[in-house]
């Protein structure tokens, strides 16, 4: 593809020459027929010794390259070059007759469903859903348009998934969350007969577990992206646009507001409230509300400044305890010779 033509693609003006462009790398590594990108400028550099056909930039840099894409967010327009580029997983068009579809299930004649998936009674596909391998969709389940459902990933009955969502191999949506009543020393199951929610344009990661409520709705809220190994426990909501990263746990009925970082291995308990663009650290232990906009880190959680202030002074520790056993030892001496003395 000419790098004029992948302009045109992406909205892009371009500047010097025309080249082919077979793929996209980083500055470092891309090839002389590869289009690298510059986001950062500290890697200005780069500009000098990289082998890239072509590079996507601001139009500031532009005279230090023989060609461009001339971008006001490179990072940003290289992803969608990269989905110019990227190959669609699978091989298979249409409804396989290997898959198995319940009599009363409906299943849009433009959605494709792999050899062993299963689609329960009630259930419905909308158009061009791909279903892949081995996934179980329970009864009654509602897949909005153009999702992908990964292999091994398991929907179960009554789940809700808008336009555009993307579940990563393995995950398990609506399983039921984690309930028991406390009868004479032993643990009664509590029946979970709510559901699951996901809006518009969600992704959910590989081996992720979200909960189906006790009785009303665990609901992830629109373009909100879930990393892999993410447990969201019953009855949780979220706002719009969150991120939640990698083995970060979410308690039964916590609420997070639009736009909400949780950093990896984050844990947050059940019934609190998280405001709207809180970012919180890595293996962060949160126990109560936090504010809108609040930035931390630490378990129990701290405010950011605290947070590293706290950081160097647990790093002096050491240090420290040194002079205390110092001062202990002079104060003794001290008393000892003041006791002489009396």
């Amino acid at each position: 593809m000419l790098l004029s033509e992948l302009g045109g693609l992406i909205g892009l003006k371009m500047a010097g020459k025309d080249k082919e462009i077979t793929g996209l790398n980083t500055l470092e590594l891309a090839g002389p027929s590869e289009l690298s990108f510059l986001a950062n400028a500290k890697y200005e550099a780069a500009l000098k010794t990289t082998k890239a056909a072509a590079i996507v930039l601001e139009e500031k840099y532009a005279d230090q390259v023989e060609s461009a894409l001339i971008s006001e967010n490179p990072y940003m327009d290289l992803a969608k070059a990269m989905h110019v580029f990227s190959r669609p997983q699978g091989c298979v068009d249409g409804i396989h007759e290997l898959a198995f579809i319940h009599p009363d299930a409906q299943v849009d004649e433009s959605a494709t469903v792999y050899p062993f998936a299963f689609i329960g009674k009630g259930a419905k596909v909308g158009p061009n859903c791909k279903v892949f391998s081995g996934t179980y969709v329970g009864e009654d389940v509602v897949i909005g348009p153009g999702c992908i459902i990964y292999p091994n990933c398991s929907i179960m009955a009554g789940t809700v998934i808008g336009t555009g969502v993307i579940i990563q191999p393995g995950s398990v949506i609506g399983g039921d969350g984690f309930g028991y009543a406390q009868v004479s020393g032993k643990h009664m199951k509590i029946p979970q007969i709510g559901t699951v929610e996901l809006q518009d344009q969600v992704e959910v990661g590989a081996n992720t577990c979200i909960d189906r409520a006790a009785l009303d709705v665990t609901r992830i809220g629109a373009g909100t992206k879930i990393d892999n190994l993410v447990q969201i426990a019953h009855n949780v909501t979220t706002g719009e646009d969150c991120l939640v990263i990698s083995q970060s746990g979410v308690a039964g009925s916590t609420k997070l507001g639009n736009s909400v970082i949780l950093a990896a291995q984050a844990g947050l308990v059940d019934n609190i409230k998280i405001g709207d663009g809180a970012m919180i650290g890595a293996q962060a232990g949160v126990t109560n509300d936090v504010p809108a906009g609040f930035m931390g880190a630490g378990s129990p959680l701290l405010e950011k400044g605290n947070f590293l202030r706290s950081s160097i002074y647990h790093r002096k520790l050491p240090d420290m305890a040194k002079k205390m056993s110092a001062l202990e030892k002079r104060i003794k001496a001290l008393e000892a010779e003041l006791s002489k003395e009396d």
